[in-house]
């Protein structure tokens, strides 16, 4: 909005030079696009009024500032900034494009930069005890992004407050934390809402209070939760605990250090571990005490009510000193208590217990309290496992939470008995864990779930026993119904047993007709080989992988099929991009006419690292576009399929189309391994890798029935 807009609550004899445009500051370099912005609030509480309740009060405001401004030696005659934004979106035109006075210019200068030559200055009409709400952020989001690329006098990359480097203020306040690149008004990066002015207080405490402790590293102040603020917190423990130097770790000695002391925070007199203790609590989403240095009610609900989420009681007294370690150590981390968006009751439930039964009641040495947010995560996995030995028997020092020989032959044991009490209830919950599973009906599968009601009872009810046949058939794994060792494993881990039979196979190796011959003798009846390789034969680490000339033919006589996979360093997440998609899709495409690879065969990509969702909404997805687009603009000759975690196959088959998926199932300890089911599309479940003849490594894949047929001929 104009100036003019405010200019009327300006005083008579100042108003016609308010509403009029801005002039240049004579003889005074002006060049923002060293620099960028500077973020600014209107300063300290005022005890009466100044809420900006309406319209008309942030206009007033303005004028006000106008008037402190001009008649100011330090402003050059106007008001000092270049625009003001207020709570209700609105955008005020100050000094506009021109060169602004708001930002200190006596201070030094910031990288060579000169704080009001190089950065337009942007007040927020807000005041020290007033936090921003989203209105006023995305102002701020869309006035940033003008400035750098509509302005006559574009802005520079920088978002910085007016505090920095100049100690002097405490400005801007609350919108501190924003007033950074990357943060929610950069419109360079994604929109992320509002931040935590409880979380930023906490983060500018612990650097200030630990800066000088040995091993100290700061964590971001932006008032968001992070690995890396509940780390800075954990270094702040150990200091008052003695520890040093401190370390991003919580590990026995801390934990130990957490047991001598033995103390709770309603007995606790140093302060600071209460403002650890209770930012740490803020970090997990709790209300807590807003003066974080003091131990209130709403500290003392906070730690209760997290005592209760994570399946323990702190009302036993035993119980509740016993398990503070523990609860310690979950505060220095990211686990979560409370069910997320995505979680599952049900889940938590068995979370629950698990916390419960296993690290309050056994106390099991190598166990931590698991995360009770309703996903099964890796941790959570971990935690299962380690009940499951427990419950077949396995030593207490001996139980590890590995899917070892030892557990192995357990399950095969005791595990594959007829089941009775806790180990029938940990069976059921890894039925739950892996629901749903897909089912025929008519000509399309549809998703079946275990029964939330059939995981406490040991009766055998028909939709247990349905579930069980239902799971062993997609998986296809021999159907008994039964809570025999391959169904254990298959529940357990992603590789599910690994000595099963399986008819399909891939490798790096030339198919040769000796070498088909053997695969033939050994059962194999298709196998996976790849279309190119991206190293040159003088590259050290060039592995020789690609299909030779003549070799699908050769696959062919030797009575096999045969798949193709297309891998350009897919270990690495810079390597998905949309371009390379589109440039990898046209490559396989070539490859494949190249080698007269008949239309509507499935060409698998391959993922092969354990992708985040994030980074499969950040780089996989678009790189899976990019293969499709390409193959597309070749004619659609070929249909593309994915290889990847079972996260990896599911998402990219779900939101990107993919036909088929290669899951890699031996990589168990993969995050999109846990606690994600087969993929409704698997063709293949790669199981495990071994040498099946000296010097030729094979991965054993289960080919599913009536999936990805392969390529039987070839083109004329």
């Amino acid at each position: 909005m104009k100036r003019a807009t405010w200019a009327r609550y300006v005083g008579e004899e100042d108003r016609a030079h308010a509403a009029a445009d801005p002039v240049p500051t004579a003889g005074r370099e002006w060049n923002p696009a060293a620099g960028g912005v500077m973020i600014h609030h209107r300063g300290p509480d005022r005890p009466f009024g100044g809420e900006y309740a309406t319209e008309e009060d942030c206009l007033k405001d303005i004028a006000g500032v106008y008037e402190d401004h001009k008649h100011s030696p330090d402003f050059d005659g106007d008001i000092g900034y270049n625009f003001l934004v207020c709570q209700h979106g609105n955008i005020y035109e100050g000094r506009g494009y021109e060169r602004g006075e708001a930002n200190t210019g006596t201070e030094p200068p910031i990288d060579g930069v000169g704080r009001n030559t190089g950065f337009y200055s942007i007040c927020a009409l807000m005041r020290l005890n007033h936090t921003a709400n989203e209105t006023l952020l995305r102002s701020y989001r869309a006035l940033i992004q003008h400035l750098r690329e509509q302005a006559p006098k574009k802005a520079g990359p920088r978002i910085l407050p007016h505090s920095f480097n100049y100690p002097g203020t405490e400005c801007p306040g609350n919108l501190t934390m924003y007033a950074q690149q990357g943060s929610t008004i950069d419109p360079a990066a994604p929109w992320t809402g509002l931040a935590d002015i409880y979380i930023f207080a906490a983060q500018k405490w612990v650097n200030a209070a630990y800066k000088n402790a040995p091993g100290y590293i700061k964590c971001p102040e932006n008032g968001r939760t992070g690995w890396s603020t509940v780390l800075s917190f954990t270094q702040g423990l150990q200091h008052e605990l003695g520890i040093s130097p401190t370390v991003q770790n919580f590990g026995p000695g801390t934990f130990d250090a957490v047991k001598r002391r033995g103390t709770l925070p309603s007995e606790e007199f140093n302060a600071n571990l209460i403002r650890l203790y209770n930012g740490a609590l803020w970090c997990k989403g709790y209300w807590t005490s807003t003066n974080q240095g003091i131990w209130n009610d709403d500290s003392q609900a906070a730690l209760e009510r997290l005592y209760s989420d994570t399946g323990l009681s702190y009302s036993n007294n035993t119980q509740r000193y016993a398990m503070w370690p523990h609860i310690v150590k979950a505060l220095m981390r990211m686990d979560q208590f409370r069910l997320v968006p995505r979680g599952d009751i049900n889940i938590q439930r068995v979370q629950q217990r698990l916390n419960s039964r296993y690290v309050s009641g056994i106390r099991i040495p190598a166990m931590a309290l698991v995360p009770c947010d309703g996903i099964y995560s890796r941790d959570v996995q971990q935690g299962f496992m380690m009940a499951v030995q427990y419950e077949l028997g396995i030593e207490l020092n001996s139980i590890n939470g590995y899917f070892g020989p030892g557990t192995q032959a357990a399950l095969r044991g005791k595990g594959s008995q007829r089941l009775t009490g806790d180990l029938r209830y940990l069976f059921r919950a890894a039925c739950y864990f892996n629901s749903p599973v897909m089912v025929p009906d008519g000509s399309v599968q549809v998703p079946l779930m275990y029964a939330p009601s059939d995981i406490d009872t040991d009766t055998e009810t028909s939709t247990h026993l349905n579930w069980v046949r239902a799971f062993q058939r997609f998986s296809q794994i021999p159907v008994t119904a039964t809570n025999d060792y391959t169904t254990w494993a298959q529940l357990l881990v992603s590789s599910g047993d690994t000595t099963r039979p399986a008819t399909g196979c891939d490798c790096i190796t030339e198919i040769t007709a000796a070498r088909g011959k053997q695969l033939r003798d050994a059962g194999y009846r298709i196998v996976g080989r790849y279309l190119d390789e991206h190293l040159p034969p003088t590259d050290p680490y060039y592995l020789g992988k690609a299909l030779k000339p003549g070799e699908p033919q050769t696959i062919i006589n030797a009575g096999l099929r045969f798949f193709p996979l297309f891998q350009y360093n897919g270990t690495q997440l810079a390597n998905f991009t949309y371009d390379k998609g589109y440039d990898q899709g046209t490559k396989g495409h070539d490859k494949a006419v190249e080698h007269r690879i008949p239309a509507g065969t499935c060409i698998y990509f391959a993922v092969d690292y354990d992708a985040l969702d994030i980074d499969i909404d950040s780089n996989i997805k678009p790189y899976f576009e990019g293969v499709k687009a390409a193959l597309a603009a070749k004619g659609g000759r070929y249909i593309f399929g994915v290889y990847g975690s079972r996260n990896v196959c599911s998402r990219v088959f779900h939101e990107v189309g993919a036909r088929w998926s290669l899951v890699s199932g031996m990589s168990w300890g993969y995050s999109g391994n846990l606690g994600f089911p087969l993929p409704e599309n698997w063709s293949f479940n790669q199981i495990r890798e071994f040498e099946f003849q000296p010097g030729w490594g094979l991965d054993h894949n289960v080919w599913r029935d009536g999936a990805d047929p392969g390529v039987s001929a070839l083109d004329a």
